[in-house]
């Protein structure tokens, strides 16, 4: 599941396999899920027989070299003593999560051994982060140009909030190269180290894909914003990007919309930018909207309907020209129940399937339900429009049958909680 292969235990040839000390399990799949899931198995077997590895390691390095499109695929290693594996492991593994994620390249530990397989870029990537990695227990780390390079992104933090972004022993980045995966930390130049944090700023350095080094990018501005305001958005103004591809638009919105847009705990900014497809960030009153320009369209549209929802119904006379919508008319005495006190049971069908939902005017007046995402789901998936669907069409069955129910002279059932345990 992990890394979409079929794998089972095989019989090449004849012979009775309980003879032998071993048998073979062949692995099926591209040329990256087959190295990822063979060396998570290698893995687990020297966990079990330290040295087996060490029999067939020409093998496994060798194997599928240049079989990609790239003609570059490949594999190299690196060996650790017992302290540099457990930092290059990190707690539950995640050192060796964020340097695959934000290299792009397969990393796994087979007992002390470090292998990276990829196309030569995403090696050098891995084996470069790696190296930078273990400096850092030495000392400052300062990353000779950078300024040319297309893997990072380089922030100057202001001294008083580097702590805030640091984090007790490192938290808070560390959670964000988790949620984004990426590799960031602060650059010193070695005669800088005597300087001391608290005054002028210092450069932070975030790597990894482009989408995830602009997400994490934006989080950190949103937090030294919080400390510092105007920081990062000082002169900022409005912007709508003509970019197809991957490109960034903002928005800048005034007290009363800000706080009405980020919702309690920032609940309303996840949901619009989950829906959307699209990075959605806050920095000051700036939104920052990252993506494609589908994406961003897609998620400017839902802010703007979000804010109209204040003053009033909201008109979206036709969705027959969208990808991203589903309609569907609720009977009118099942629109309260559907929507619940103050729009809590769709709040609550947004959350568990990633949508954003509201009622909505068409060209003739007429109220319909409309299930916004990107995301168009499945008959079995938990997220996405069609399994929002389905739990609406569940809460009108539900309240249907309690109405028939009460004409039958039963009495209303509290079927609200079971509605709602039985759509989760």
């Amino acid at each position: 599941e992990e890394w979409c292969t079929l794998m089972f235990f095989c019989e090449v040839g004849s012979g009775d396999r309980r003879s032998k000390d071993y048998e073979k399990l062949a692995i099926f799949g591209g040329v990256r899920a087959r190295r990822g899931a063979e060396l998570k198995v290698l893995s687990a077997v020297e966990t079990k027989v330290p040295g087996y590895f060490a029999k067939l390691k020409s093998e496994v390095l060798d194997r599928d070299r240049g079989s990609d499109a790239t003609g570059t695929w490949g594999t190299d290693s690196m060996t650790f003593q017992d302290d540099e594996l457990s930092y290059a492991l990190g707690k539950q593994g995640g050192t060796r999560k964020k340097m695959e994620r934000s290299s792009g390249a397969v990393v796994q530990y087979v007992g002390h051994v470090a292998i990276f397989s990829g196309p030569r870029a995403e090696r050098k990537r891995a084996r470069e982060y790696m190296k930078w990695l273990f400096d850092q227990l030495e000392g400052p780390v300062y990353v000779e140009g950078w300024e040319d390079r297309d893997d990072c992104t380089v922030l100057e933090i202001p001294g008083d909030c580097i702590g805030y972004i640091t984090g007790a022993r490192r938290a808070t980045l560390g959670a964000l190269e988790e949620e984004w995966g990426v590799l960031m930390f602060f650059m010193n130049k070695a005669e800088d180290k005597g300087r001391g944090r608290g005054s002028g700023t210092e450069k932070l350095i975030i790597f990894g894909p482009t989408r995830g080094r602009r997400g994490a990018e934006l989080k950190v501005m949103s937090g030294v914003e919080t400390k510092t305001p105007g920081h990062f958005t000082k002169g900022v103004r409005e912007k709508t990007s003509s970019e197809k591809g991957f490109a960034t638009d903002r928005l800048i919105l005034k007290d009363d919309e800000l706080s009405y847009s980020l919702g309690k705990q920032g609940t309303t900014r996840k949901k619009l930018e989950g829906a959307a497809g699209a990075i959605l960030e806050y920095v000051g009153h700036v939104a920052f909207i990252a993506g494609t320009q589908k994406e961003r369209k897609r998620c400017r549209e839902f802010i703007n309907w979000l804010l109209q929802q204040r003053r009033g119904a909201v008109t979206i006379a036709d969705i027959s020209q969208r990808d991203d919508a589903t309609e569907m008319h609720v009977p009118e005495n099942c629109k309260g129940w559907v929507t619940g006190n103050r729009g809590s049971e769709l709040r609550r069908m947004e959350q568990e399937t990633g949508t954003y939902m509201f009622m909505a005017l068409d060209a003739r007046g007429d109220e319909r339900l409309i299930i916004f995402s990107h995301d168009p789901g499945s008959k079995s998936a938990s997220t996405g429009r069609m399994a929002a669907e389905r739990l609406v069409n569940e809460m009108v069955q539900e309240k249907l049958r309690d109405d028939g129910d009460r004409q039958g002279g039963r009495g209303r059932s509290d079927s609200r909680s079971r509605s709602r345990s039985r759509s989760r």
